[in-house]
């Protein structure tokens, strides 16, 4: 809840400050307002947003239900999350939501395409995020930052094709403004550590009982988002078990994912871990 309070004062401080330079008082006034309702709205609705984000769907499949089912049961979480798919045949998943309790997960309809014991590792890692209380704010970290970035890419565009009629003062507020994407991606992470990846993935292993499988499904999502991205917010890139995105300088900024050939590497020493210990 501490990460949580520091990102919402965050970013009503950034909001406020747009506001000044926007309009003196009267535009802290209106920011203010605007960041109470967006700080209501990201804690209460942020993973509703990002499902919308990438058109997800309730997810009706019975095979990936009585694997989540399982994989709920061995982590002992309190409710199955709900499931949702996405349209893209590029595999992937993330997790979502506000506690164990209030939780989903989203999978690609190209994560249907790896085997049964990959799909099982992936869901595997991330029910861990849930179970490891990363959801809420890895959620809340996306909705926020993805407001601040499009504010700083208003600022950015306002620099380059926005007239000269409000002189200097206009143009200085603007430049401020467009310091606010670093911002946005340094606040991601400092609350997205890379830690909580090797952690879910190592949380995930231990579910299944098969890292080698999940090193297997992290390898061919990492090669298809290579040669296949897709189109998404910078600042949602940490949600996934795999960042999707196009990489470029400013989805680099918002990268918070350690590399997969050093994740894949743990996970295939864990597999030698345990067939020594059998």
């Amino acid at each position: 809840m501490y990460q949580t309070f520091v990102l919402m004062t965050v970013l009503t401080v950034i909001l406020l400050a747009v506001g000044w330079v926007f309009g003196s008082i009267l535009g802290m006034g209106i920011a203010l307002v605007i960041a109470l309702a967006i700080n209501f709205g990201t804690y209460w609705y942020s993973d509703k947003i990002v499902l919308k984000m990438y058109k997800a769907k309730p997810l009706e499949n019975k095979q990936i239900e009585k694997i989540v089912e399982d994989l709920v049961q061995e982590a002992k979480l309190p409710a199955k999350p709900k499931l949702y798919m996405i349209p893209t045949q590029v595999p992937n998943a993330f997790a979502t939501g506000r506690d164990t309790r209030n939780s989903a997960i989203a999978i690609t309809e190209g994560l249907m395409d790896l085997n049964k014991a990959e799909i099982r590792g992936v869901l595997a890692h991330e029910i861990s995020h849930i179970k490891n209380k990363d959801v809420l704010i890895g959620t809340i970290a996306a909705s926020m930052a993805g407001a601040i970035s499009f504010i700083a890419q208003i600022g950015y565009y306002g620099l380059f094709f926005g007239n000269d009629r409000e002189g200097q003062g206009n143009i200085l507020g603007l430049i401020l403004i467009v310091i606010f994407a670093p911002i946005a991606a340094l606040l991601v992470r400092m609350a997205v550590s890379r830690s909580r990846e090797y952690k879910a993935d190592f949380t995930g292993a231990l579910l299944t009982k098969e890292p080698e499988a999940l090193a297997s499904g992290l390898r061919k999502i990492a090669d298809i988002a290579k040669a296949q991205p897709i189109k998404g917010s910078a600042a949602t890139s940490h949600l996934w078990i795999v960042n999707p995105l196009h990489k470029d300088w400013f989805v680099d900024m918002f990268s918070t994912h350690p590399a997969v050939e050093k994740r894949i590497k743990k996970l295939e020493e864990m597999a030698g871990e345990l067939r020594y210990s059998e």
